[in-house]
């Protein structure tokens, strides 16, 4: 049987213009389809742009929202070479005079030198603990105790490093109590004398109670270079002794084991840095409220800036964005401007509504602060425009958490945002379905018509063979009659 390579060449017919052109026809509503589904994603798109503008919004409102925010304090120090100091919630205003007279430090015990730092000193275990060392004297000359005894604390365990062939010498020592976590930090210092390398151990805590006691068993030399009992046999110097810090806050007497010193005034730490004397101020500190406040207008501006885009129409082209004329953003401002607009449960007569700390509406749906008026109520009414945002009473909400909690609702399940964003979603999906069984009903279509167009083409083919041959059959015959 005959066969056709390329369409319409059998029959001299243009076949293959004609079946394109009924591709393109039958495809008219696939081209549709294309052009609906992409204005749907658009549309799901700026549903997700408007979210992230809402989500930014939620964040600025829920930090207005929590009461915390609005019992800020700052502490101010009059001399910082003396200490800093910092404030929680719970500060308590007011100005402390603080005379710092010691400041807390680490104890520090020095070994005897000895000729080379890679030799053995001997094997054993030395043990640390630590305490406080009281009564008795202190010879400065051998930094060593007479008649002193020493109390353990109890709340910390005493720690034990293991000396052997392979750390038994002046350096295996340090790395080995640095490595043991046992609260000392060893070092080995040259001090070019004949036998100049010489272990310092240093507590790694401050405070009276952080005093050494160091505990050796095994081989002599070992015991003679570490063993160091404040109230018996001490082959250590101390150089540094470990001590409390000494303070007095409104000529009350303070002690610290550390430089940090907490609640001495309430709710402020101070960290000491030298003795001598400082004042400290613990006041309110309501610029923090300025900034949220600030952030939560910028959201807001930041929104409608948003919404304007996603629903602008272009006269040039007559098409609007892809939000235009959309009813679930429209109704999502109209909420959120219609709550911001009235008055909050727990708000003062005072200072009911946004207006009176200088936040207004403009013309365009923006708002504006005046910060003049913000600064003067927060210093005249700082609990009134806490009760304006926020609330520890769970029974009544401020602009914060009202806000917070209306945005929740728009965008968790149900939510109107979320509601419109799973129906687009949806749309879509069924465009897909729609859309590849369609593709594949033409498909179906233009194979049929191919095969009929073929078979055309090749009875086309066949009856104009049939004809040449005749043709030439009857010119011939008729030659034949002519000759004669």
């Amino acid at each position: 049987m005959a066969t056709i390579s390329s369409l319409g060449i059998g029959s001299g017919l243009d076949l293959s213009t004609l079946l394109a052109n009924l591709t393109t026809a039958e495809s008219q509503p696939l081209a549709a389809m294309q052009a609906r589904q992409t204005s749907f994603v658009a549309k799901l798109s700026s549903y997700g742009i408007v979210q992230n503008a809402l989500g930014t919004l939620q964040n600025a409102a829920t930090t207005l929202g929590n009461p915390a925010l609005f019992q800020a304090s700052k502490a101010t120090v009059g001399n910082a070479t003396v200490l800093s100091a910092s404030t929680t919630a719970q500060a308590a205003a007011g100005n402390y005079s603080v005379n710092v007279t010691q400041l807390a430090q680490t104890q520090t015990l020095i070994a005897a030198g000895k000729t080379e730092a890679k030799t053995a000193v001997g094997s054993g275990t030395i043990t640390f603990d630590f305490g406080t060392i009281s009564g008795g004297t202190l010879d400065a000359a051998s930094g060593t105790y007479s008649g002193a005894s020493f109390a353990a604390d109890s709340t910390r365990k005493a720690v034990s490093v293991t000396l052997d062939a392979s750390n038994n010498t002046l350096e295996g020592i340090r790395d080995a109590i640095n490595k043991s976590g046992a609260g000392v930090t060893a070092s080995i210092v040259n001090d070019g004398s004949n036998t100049p390398f010489r272990l310092v151990m240093t507590s790694t805590q401050t405070g009276k109670a952080s005093s050494m006691r160091v505990a050796v068993t095994g081989d002599a030399a070992l015991q003679d270079l570490l063993g160091n009992n404040p109230a018996g046999t001490q082959k250590l110097k101390q150089t540094a002794v470990a001590q409390n810090a000494e303070l007095t806050v409104g000529g009350i007497a303070v002690t610290s084991g550390s430089n940090t010193v907490n609640e001495a005034i309430q709710g402020t730490a101070m960290t000491l840095t030298s003795v001598g004397v400082s004042s400290v101020n613990v006041q309110k500190d309501s610029s923090q409220v300025t900034t949220a406040i600030n952030a939560l207008i910028s959201a807001y501006n930041g929104l409608q800036s948003t919404a304007k885009t996603l629903t602008a129409y272009n006269p040039a082209s007559n098409r609007g964005a892809a939000l235009s004329g959309d009813s679930t953003l429209r109704n999502l401002q109209n909420s959120i401007r219609s709550m911001l607009a009235d008055s909050p449960d727990g708000a003062s007569s005072a200072v009911p509504n946004l207006s009176a700390i200088g936040v207004s509406f403009q013309k365009d749906g923006t708002l504006k602060l005046d910060a003049t008026k913000l600064n003067a109520v927060l210093a005249s009414n700082p609990a009134d425009v806490a009760s304006l945002f926020s609330s520890v009473d769970p029974s009544t909400k401020g602009y914060g958490k009202k806000l917070a909690s209306m945005i929740a609702g728009f965008t968790s399940t149900g939510g109107a945002l979320r509601v419109a964003q799973d129906g687009m979603s949806a749309t879509i999906k069924k465009i897909d379905t729609d859309y590849a069984a369609m593709q594949l009903r033409i498909e179906t279509r233009m194979e049929g018509y191919k095969k009929q167009f073929t078979a055309l083409d090749l009875v086309v083919s066949s009856t104009n063979s049939t004809r040449a041959y005749l043709t030439s059959q009857f010119a011939a015959i008729n030659g034949t009659t002519n000759s004669k």
